[in-house]
């Protein structure tokens, strides 16, 4: 069983930065994708970041590139997503997720099979 544990969400003003982890208990996540989703309130829960474990590829949404940057520690088991800029409309609760690598594109949830239990993102305006 696969767990993925999500911290570092909390309230920031417009244009500030905040910086979510995630850590999965897993042997190993060779061959695992990592991402990122956001729901938002009376929302459908969107794409936001993804990377490949092996490679290190990551990709974006267009609504969080240029200000979000998703990173992995190997050593840790983690990845970081790094947010900055932050818009009034990036409140959401923030999944990480993971699943093994597949045909079924890194921006669809269907991609990933273990998901955190969320994390809140207020942003002020």
């Amino acid at each position: 069983q696969v767990h993925v544990v999500e911290s570092g969400g909390g309230l920031v003003q417009a244009g500030g930065s905040l910086r979510l982890s995630c850590v999965v208990s897993a042997r190993t996540l060779r061959f695992y994708t990592m991402g990122w989703f956001r729901q938002a309130p009376g929302k459908e829960r969107e794409f936001v970041a993804s990377i490949w474990w092996t490679s290190g590829a990551t990709s974006y949404a267009d609504s969080v590139k240029g200000r979000f940057t998703l990173s992995r520690d190997a050593a840790k088991n983690m990845v970081e997503l790094q947010m900055n800029s932050l818009k009034p409309e990036d409140t959401a609760v923030y999944y990480c997720a993971s699943g093994v690598q597949s045909t079924i594109s890194v921006q669809s949830s269907r991609a990933y099979s273990f998901w955190g239990q969320g994390t809140q993102v207020t942003v002020s305006s």
